[in-house]
């Protein structure tokens, strides 16, 4: 999957009904095209627009589902279940609550649907997500945490995390309010080292919780090298770096 060097923040799936009010759905969806919303998204190639990808977040206690579609309609993970190392995940369009007709805008875009893995999976043996999203289902085989020492269901440290989901294209994962998600400014990268910094407004008023937001983070597939790779943060209250599986 070729990414075009540019920056999509998505919320994570917990958010996606509280940043809009009428978001619409994946597969089937009806999209409206709303010009102030940036419509400059890296496309998936043909024939992969149905491919799901998938990553391990936080030391093994939580996953991410990179789905296609609006960037303002994120998926949300629904029922997940475990059998061993197999794990069946379901991702649902998000219901606003009494939005009777819910919209997309029309953009196309890689989003991040955050989920926690059941307990009893193994993070630092090989996990298979089967995924199902509307009429697509997909199998996504993740590589294992060495070293991992959190399991599923354990208390999370809320330490920003991220890992890779192609060549150039990754999910970072971060905690905090769930009205108020990271919003990218800008995003530099090079070798194993890559720097994005994130918009800081003090003025938004945001509520006290405390939930995991998804942010997928692209960069040309040249520009970098994803073995060892850091990434800097910066702005927004989550200055800091991130060790990208």
């Amino acid at each position: 999957m070729t990414l075009h060097r540019l920056v999509v923040a998505s919320s994570v799936t917990l958010l996606a009904g509280l940043l809009l009010a009428g978001c619409a759905a994946g597969p089937g969806g009806e999209n409206v095209d709303d010009t102030s919303v940036p419509t400059a998204s890296p496309g998936a190639p043909d024939g992969e627009m149905d491919d799901l990808e998938g990553v391990l977040l936080d030391d093994g206690r939580m996953f991410g589902v990179v789905s296609w579609g609006s960037s303002s309609c994120v998926p949300q993970v629904g029922d997940v279940s475990a059998d061993g190392q197999t794990v069946t995940v379901a991702l649902v369009d998000p219901d606003p609550e009494g939005a009777e007709e819910q919209m997309c805008t029309a953009d196309y875009a890689p989003r991040a649907s955050i989920g926690a893995l059941p307990d009893g999976v193994d993070p630092t043996k090989e996990i298979t997500l089967q995924v199902t999203y509307g009429d697509i289902a997909d199998d996504v085989d993740l590589d294992g945490i060495p070293g991992a020492t959190s399991t599923p269901g354990a208390a999370t440290d809320y330490q920003p995390s991220a890992g890779w989901f192609d060549d150039g294209g990754l999910v970072l994962l971060t905690w905090g309010s769930s009205t108020c998600p990271p919003v990218v400014e800008s995003v530099e990268g090079s070798g194993a080292a890559g720097t994005v910094v994130f918009t800081t407004d003090e003025t938004r008023p945001c509520t006290k919780d405390m939930v995991p937001r998804g942010t997928i983070i692209a960069f040309t597939e040249d520009e970098v090298d994803d073995d060892a790779f850091t990434l800097t943060l910066s702005g927004g209250g989550l200055d800091g770096t991130v060790e990208v599986r």
